[in-house]
């Protein structure tokens, strides 16, 4: 068993086509964990990580997947994410149960969309990182630009620990900056790691880099400080234990650089992540809520603790459902009872295993820190476990609204209750996706984060169910809100008989920048404080469905201010109703407006074909906030409706001869214009 202070627990996240998959496939490769390198693309059978159907068609990667390697004497628990935004819910529950990550960026796009939401996640989670600037072999490459865009785009502090020897065609090797030492890779596959002298043209540059790499780490170290003022050398120790220390904090992000697809680099790569990521041991301790003190209490990651884990993946299979676990605290063994959190009941676990991709190791215990998955429990994603005895609750992970709703029909009665059997394997494994029945077609509606997100679920429908279904036109998220004020004062009376329901509201309804606020400033007993909350939930149900086109209802503050009520018929239900139709009579006169789902939209395309993708982004009501020439493509930056963003792959392909690529993300909502209809 690994000791604790030599666990890593990292993933490797970036934009899509960053080459994090052929990273990860490259270090199974020099951590022995595999005997042959395969590609994401170029026959074969396909990268490690990879290994979904689904995934190997696409050549993308859209599960995250999970597996153990060892470096010296370091366990790394590695888990590659997707790096499309459609699937953003994968890297968002990997990052959620990680001590550490690795973002991959290529050398010559820098920084793109999707690693600014990568950055927003991490910094959510409070995760250190390290920076690896991939793709150091190809036309254009600058790795200096890249550490730039972090510090201008991402707000980070850069720390570059490594000089390139060449770039692009002539991309040799790279100078370690500590050890001023010049590292090449050589042998068939890069595994021959070669350290020599650095090349006299690049000397005086190496030791420039390296002075500008001391100087940064002296504002975390008053002892490194010492040195440089008496300029005496800086041991190598004391520059690697700064390093680590001030990237626990998250001061600064060691940058490293290579090519994985060309071998070289990634030996550097594991070395970086064995010595400044954390081990469980070193982040900052888990916080849980104890259900039966109704407190929180600290999750030390203690071996002999009682067992505290945390499940943030499902999948199944023929063998039945598949969770992983991350344990905080505690020993996991095979046949153990645990508690449920959620459900208040006890599942066994039948089989413990650690993952490789999708092959299986079986295991007889697993302790704190350990990534592992486990069979033959009942649970949902985000479920707290914990030993008989315990009853800890883990803070669940950030789930984002789906943003396009599709309409499903099986195509025949046998596809029925396939289509039933799938969605509801699918909804348990995927927290972003949806399920709900349109009430007036009856036909089933899926929602998720967009069309290739929703085109998977389905292609994976007629794959592992073999159930057809007819897809309906995208529908959009839209939402309601209002732009004014409004008083509202609504009397609720009925007699019939016996007794009868009486509430009377008064109060306000004012425009915000959060989804919905309730605010109570009633004084003097107006209304008894017990009805107070059934006034909250009625107010919650108005905004459920709108009043312009029934679309949920956001930006809203509720101010009740007064009212009246009755000894004998004023009751919750009363108060409640007379909230809902008392907000209902409000919002009317608000002025309210539709608002449409904007899309942050970033087109990648050779130069000679920018005009018409411009214009074809302003024809789909786009608005152009900035473009960057590169030397061989020209990024577009624009914002545009969702509504106006379907079926854009296939024309962006047929407008660039199919050499642009795009990826797109929620931005935010906007009112959408007059004389736009839905």
């Amino acid at each position: 068993m690994t000791i604790l202070k030599n666990i890593r627990n990292i993933g490797i996240s970036a934009h899509i086509d960053s080459g994090k998959t052929t990273l990860s496939e490259r270090i199974l490769f020099y951590t022995g964990k595999i005997h042959k390198i395969e590609e994401v693309r170029g026959g074969g059978n396909g990268a490690t990580m990879d290994y979904a159907e689904l995934e190997k068609l696409h050549g993308i990667t859209i599960n995250s997947a999970a597996t153990t390697c060892l470096w010296h004497d370091h366990e790394i628990n590695l888990i590659d994410t997707p790096g499309h935004v459609d699937f953003t819910i994968e890297v968002e529950r990997a990052l959620r149960v990680l001590d550490g990550a690795v973002m991959v960026l290529c050398a010559v796009a820098g920084v793109q969309s999707q690693s600014v939401t990568v950055d927003r996640q991490m910094k959510r989670y409070r995760v250190p990182r390290l920076a690896f600037i991939n793709k150091m072999d190809r036309a254009g490459a600058n790795p200096f630009k890249v550490v730039q865009s972090l510090r201008e785009k991402l707000n980070l502090n850069p720390l570059l620990l490594q000089y390139p020897i060449g770039t692009e065609a002539e991309f040799e090797g790279i100078i370690d900056l500590i050890t001023l030492q010049a590292c090449y890779f050589l042998g068939e596959k890069g595994e021959e790691w070669v350290r020599k002298d650095i090349p006299d043209r690049l000397h005086e540059d190496a030791l420039q880099a390296r002075d500008k790499l001391l100087d940064t780490l002296s504002f975390y170290s008053e002892e490194m400080t010492g040195y440089l003022l008496m300029d005496e050398t800086v041991p190598h120790d004391l520059i690697w234990q700064v390093i680590r220390e001030a990237t626990l904090r998250l001061d600064i992000v060691p940058v490293l650089m290579g090519s994985a697809y060309k071998n070289k680099g990634v030996q550097n790569l594991l070395d970086a992540v064995t010595m400044y990521l954390p081990s469980p041991g070193d982040r900052e301790t888990v916080t849980a809520f104890d259900i039966t003190h109704e407190q929180e209490t600290k999750v030390p990651a203690d071996p002999d603790a009682p067992l505290v884990a945390l499940a943030f993946k499902l999948t199944d299979d023929e063998f039945g459902q598949l969770t992983y676990l991350r344990i905080y605290a505690g020993t996991l063994r095979q046949g153990a009872k645990l508690l449920n959190t959620r459900t208040q009941k006890t599942v066994r676990v039948s089989r413990l295993v650690r993952m490789h991709a999708d092959e299986r190791q079986e295991l007889k215990e697993a302790n704190a820190g350990a990534i592992v998955a486990v069979m033959g429990i009942d649970c949902a994603s985000g479920d707290t476990l914990c030993s008989e005895g315990a009853n800890l609750s883990l803070e669940g992970m950030f789930v984002p609204d789906p943003v396009i709703t599709l309409a499903i029909t099986p195509k025949t009665q046998e596809d029925d209750p396939k289509v039933a059997k799938a969605l509801h394997r699918f909804v348990r494994e995927d927290p972003t996706l949806h399920v709900s029945t349109d009430p007036e077609s009856g036909k089933t509606l899926i929602s998720g984060m967009g069309e290739l997100h929703l085109a998977i679920y389905i292609e994976r429908m007629q794959q592992e169910y073999n159930a057809e279904v007819y897809v309906g036109q995208p529908a959009v998220a839209y939402r309601e809100t209002i732009t004014d004020k409004a008083a509202f004062d609504y009397q609720l009376k009925k007699q019939s008989g016996g007794p009868g329901q009486y509430a009377h509201i008064t109060g306000v309804l004012e425009p915000c920048e959060e989804d919905f606020l309730f605010c109570d400033r009633v004084v003097g007993g107006a209304i008894p404080k017990q009805y107070i909350p059934a006034c909250e939930k009625g107010f919650k149900d108005a905004i459920v469905t709108g009043y312009l086109q029934g679309y949920p209802i956001v930006g809203v503050k509720v101010v009740l201010q007064g009212g009246s009520f009755h000894s004998v018929d004023s009751n919750e239900m009363a108060f409640r109703s007379a909230a809902k139709l008392g907000f209902e009579q409000a919002f009317a006169k608000a002025k309210p407006v539709m608002l449409e789902p904007i899309m942050a939209v970033e087109v990648e395309t050779p130069a000679e074909f920018t005009g018409r993708i411009q214009g074809n982004l302003l024809s789909r009501r786009g608005v152009l906030v900035g473009s960057e020439v590169m030397p061989d493509y020209t990024v577009l930056r624009a914002e545009v409706p969702l509504a106006e963003m379907f079926g854009y792959s296939t024309q962006l392909r047929s407008l660039s001869s199919g050499m642009a690529t795009f990826s797109m993300e929620l931005s935010g909502y906007k009112p959408l214009p007059e004389g736009v209809t839905i």
